[in-house]
């Protein structure tokens, strides 16, 4: 079954690409489709027989890959408890994200290149948290990078499009050579890339040092501080975040797929899956809190200036990721996964919700030119509502109910509180914060597009850049152009992932939390945190709910009752509000410290080293050379006979007069 669940995507990737327009837009949407739909369908057994007990962690070998002197593994896929929640995530996001591409792509001329690098991209996810070695896993995080670059350049002739792909493929190569570093090293000290081998012995090197860059270090710290910079390029954290918001330059369905639920969710998978080598290094646990509560605060910032309804989700994806790590960080490696599984079905809701907006209103993605749009496009606005309600936490403790954030993202404060340490106390207050600040930025972009006046009527993008027929174009309500809603293969992912936003916290809260035999030792649990977890104060239970509350607050005051204040505010923080919509001057800070002298060293390279050394005494020396060699050796062919007679004869007398000396 795992054979079919892993390389059915692969298949169809293959049919659709090689076959592409040959075999039309209609067969490899439906092989593509139908790939990942029975993936998905085949994932599911195996995740809730996990949570039964009823399935066993298990090694599928499928053929020999590397002998090399002593270094030998082999291809084969590991399923465990853990493997079986990124099987369920990764399949069942992919599969409704493919039928939702039916719809959003109908008029792209390469729909079957879209869907196989669709197909490819899940096959590579599928390959790195299958994986039984680090090796493997090295392969799927590097496809996944591949497919990605694929995928946000996808529309190719739209310059930001392709500056956002190689943005995206050379951050994640600085953080990957911190990955790349950090397992050579861990081969280094255990003499396997065997996963199941390094975790057995990682506590026995807890203490043992290693010289590092000159200095003795702690060995295990080392090795998960490199193994994180790899996580961060991925799961886009705090310093090697710069790449995602750019990428919402793909189609929406790509910021759903990649950008939501999947790829960058693979740098907390690798943290939960080597969470054992992690429990033996402090000070790596340590940064991995600091800068997961970091980002979780800092995205969450941004998100609240931001104009670009995928931007504002965008920057509300970097701030959950940090919520999952800083919930690993603190060594609750169950409850990271617990919320990485419920923000799957919530923010690719609110992806491909967007993705809905953005569709009714001809491609504007400008929330200025949204409002009044709850009466135009019902079903979307349901959908959307309703991953809000998940993304902001709704729910009451006391009553045991609520939405799907609920249960994990308050899960997560509650652990970082009960750890007790400074660090995670820290965490939780930035996280509560970041809270706040995801109901405010959630609901302020529900008023923006769903409420207040329709200013798309006023559009001048909207309606002077669409088609309008006869019947619109006399329609002086809406000024030539009506928001419609999306056809029924948009609704109905819309529709599922709305059930999952809704009740996975409620139904799989006890599994993911409670239930340590769940997770048959795929992940490091600490029992005793997690009975922590429960017991601390009321307070501390309420707090999400209260901030929740205060946020939506807060939106409803700003762009609802009283729509004057965001202006006033701007006016009297002016160079707050500057900081923060510029995205605290990352980028220009980069640009400046990083990309500018690297095209000045490089300008140098080319100019002095290539133009002016290699060039010039080299292919372009020896062509002068010749040339002038060949204009001397011509004036000596004049076609008289009598020349070439004396020219025989200095040289018979040169050479007599050699040989007489």
């Amino acid at each position: 079954m795992i054979l079919i669940i892993v390389f059915a995507p692969l298949l169809a990737a293959i049919i659709a690409g090689l076959g592409n327009r040959a075999l039309g837009n209609a067969i490899t949407k439906s092989v593509t489709t139908g790939a990942l739909f029975l993936s998905a369908a085949l994932s599911w057994p195996i995740f809730l027989g996990f949570l039964a007990g009823t399935e066993t962690a298990q090694v599928v070998p499928v053929l020999q890959w590397v002998r090399s002197g002593d270094l030998a593994f082999d291809w084969a896929l590991r399923v465990d408890a853990l493997t079986a929640v990124m099987l369920v995530v990764i399949n069942t996001v992919s599969a409704l994200v493919h039928l939702y591409s039916w719809g959003y792509m109908e008029e792209d001329p390469d729909q079957p290149r879209f869907f196989a690098y669709l197909s490819l991209f899940t096959f590579a996810m599928l390959m790195l948290v299958t994986a039984d070695n680090l090796v493997q896993m090295f392969f799927g995080w590097e496809g996944v990078g591949l497919a990605s670059y694929l995928l946000i350049g996808f529309w190719f002739k739209k310059p930001s499009a392709g500056a956002a792909a190689i943005k995206a493929f050379v951050v994640n190569r600085v953080g990957d050579l911190g990955f790349m570093l950090g397992i050579f090293g861990t081969y280094l000290v255990f003499q396997t890339t065997s996963i199941s081998e390094i975790l057995a012995s990682a506590p026995g090197m807890s203490g043992s040092t290693i010289t590092f860059v000159g200095m003795r270090l702690y060995t295990m710290d080392i090795l998960c501080i490199l193994l994180f910079i790899g996580a961060m390029g991925k799961s886009a954290q705090l310093g090697l975040h710069t790449w995602l918001p750019d990428a919402m330059e793909g189609p929406t369905p790509v910021s759903a797929l990649i950008h939501a639920a999947t790829m960058v969710t693979a740098g907390v998978f690798m943290v939960c899956r080597l969470s054992p080598m992690f429990e033996t290094a402090p000070t790596a646990l340590m940064i991995v809190t600091v800068i997961g509560a970091a980002t979780c605060f800092f995205a969450a910032t941004i998100g609240t200036t931001q104009w670009d309804i995928k931007r504002v989700i965008a920057y509300s994806t970097c701030s959950q990721l940090g919520y999952m790590f800083f919930a690993a960080g603190v060594g609750a490696y169950n409850v990271a996964m617990f919320h990485l599984f419920t923000h799957a079905f919530f923010k690719a809701l609110l992806f491909l919700g967007a993705g809905s907006v953005i569709h009714a209103m001809h491609h504007e993605q400008d929330m200025r030119c949204y409002g009044g749009l709850r009466k135009e496009i019902p079903l979307t606005f349901a959908a959307m509502l309703a991953g809000t309600l998940a993304i902001t936490g709704l729910g009451v403790y006391h009553f045991g109910v609520g939405f799907a954030g609920f249960w994990s993202k308050d899960a997560v404060l509650e652990v970082a509180f009960a750890r007790g340490t400074e660090i995670s106390v820290m965490a939780f207050w930035l996280g509560v914060t970041a809270a706040l600040l995801t109901s405010f930025y959630s609901w302020r972009l529900m008023f923006l597009t769903f409420w207040g006046k329709p200013r798309w009527i006023e559009s001048e993008h909207i309606q002077h850049s669409v088609h309008k027929t006869p019947e619109q174009a006399g329609d002086d309500t809406t000024g030539g152009y009506h928001p419609h809603e999306s056809p029924v293969t948009m609704l109905i992912p819309l529709g599922l992932l709305t059930v999952g936003a809704v009740a996975a916290g409620q139904f799989f809260a006890p599994g993911f939390i409670d239930d340590a035999a769940f997770w048959g030792g795929s992940v490091f649990y600490n029992g005793d945190l997690i009975h922590a977890m429960h017991a601390v104060p009321y307070w501390v239970k309420y707090s999400a709910f209260i901030v929740m509350i205060i946020g939506f607050g807060g939106a409803y005051l700003a762009y609802m009752a009283k729509p004057e204040i965001p202006a006033k505010f701007v006016n009297i923080f002016g160079a707050l509000h500057r900081f923060v919509f510029n995205k605290w001057y990352f980028d220009e800070l980069y640009d400046r410290i990083f990309v500018k002298p690297s095209f000045w060293l490089g300008r140098q390279f080319w100019k002095l080293g290539d133009v002016a050394t290699i060039d010039r005494f080299g292919p372009n020396g020896v062509a002068w050379a010749v040339t002038r060699g060949a204009a001397a050796a011509k004036t000596i062919q004049s076609g008289y006979l009598y020349t070439y007679a004396l020219i025989m004869l200095l040289g018979l007398i040169a050479a007599i007069t050699y040989a007489l000396l």
